[in-house]
């Protein structure tokens, strides 16, 4: 009788679990899904050749770059099909440019400068700094893979930052952080209040850590250097503002 009964109820419980995850799997849809700029399919854009890279040019791709960032300031990401990006990607790839980020999760990169699979090299570590490993990666990306721009980006209320301002002594971390101290020292002539709590001041030592980034990478790596040298690529260095969404180029 208890088995008969059972039977009997189980077909009714799974209509109910049916429906109810129906709902919810609605339910994430609509939040979820964004509909593209003014009703457009979503793009079915495909990563580049290796003969559209090769006709790239490092001013290109700033270009490019900078054009992508002010989409993403004003909300019109290009929508595009990663689906087909994943399959369309998978037999090769010939990025166009070397992003050094920030660890941050407020600097969604890709998104930053709405591109897409395929197109970006991203590299991240808490306070943007390079070492061995990061310089390793960037020859990869540019000598063997042929991208075009080493661009490194800071940005501002940098937990990394502030940090190392203040000394702060835990685990793995101190030693990360020993990585910010020339920064600091190229802002030993800030003029105004040398403390984590002046804004002015991290920002300051932000910029001055992205510039000896940018030397450290020149100096560190002949193989990148000469081919800075030679215009097959531009080291550059960037901010990215937290408030507005954008990257400016640093000098």
């Amino acid at each position: 009788m208890k088995k008969t009964f059972l039977l009997g109820f189980l077909p009714i419980f799974l209509l109910f679990s049916a429906c109810q995850q129906a709902t919810e799997t609605a339910s994430i849809k609509t939040d979820t899904v964004y509909l593209p700029a003014k009703g457009a399919a979503p793009l079915k854009e495909r990563p580049l050749t290796a003969t559209e890279q090769k006709a790239l040019t490092p001013d290109l791709v700033i270009q490019s770059l900078l054009e992508g960032n002010k989409r993403f300031m004003s909300n019109d990401l290009t929508a595009r099909d990663h689906s087909a990006l994943v399959r369309n990607a998978s037999t090769g790839q010939y990025p166009k440019a070397v992003i050094l980020s920030c660890l941050d999760s407020r600097v969604p990169v890709e998104d930053v400068f709405d591109k897409g699979i395929g197109d970006l090299f991203v590299a991240r570590v808490a306070g943007n700094f390079a070492n061995e490993d990061i310089l390793g990666s960037m020859e990869y990306g540019c000598k063997v893979a042929g991208a075009k721009l080493i661009l490194v980006m800071g940005h501002e209320y940098c937990g990394a930052i502030k940090s190392a301002v203040d000394q702060v002594k835990l685990g793995n971390i101190t030693h990360m952080l020993s990585n910010i101290n020339p920064a600091i020292a190229k802002s030993a002539d800030f003029k105004g209040v040398k403390s984590s709590k002046n804004e002015e001041y991290l920002d300051d030592v932000m910029k001055n850590n992205v510039l000896h980034t940018l030397t450290f990478i020149r100096a560190k790596s002949p193989i990148l250097r000469e081919m800075e040298k030679n215009g097959e690529i531009k080291i550059v260095g960037a901010w990215y503002n937290l408030n507005t969404g954008e990257v400016k180029l640093l000098d």
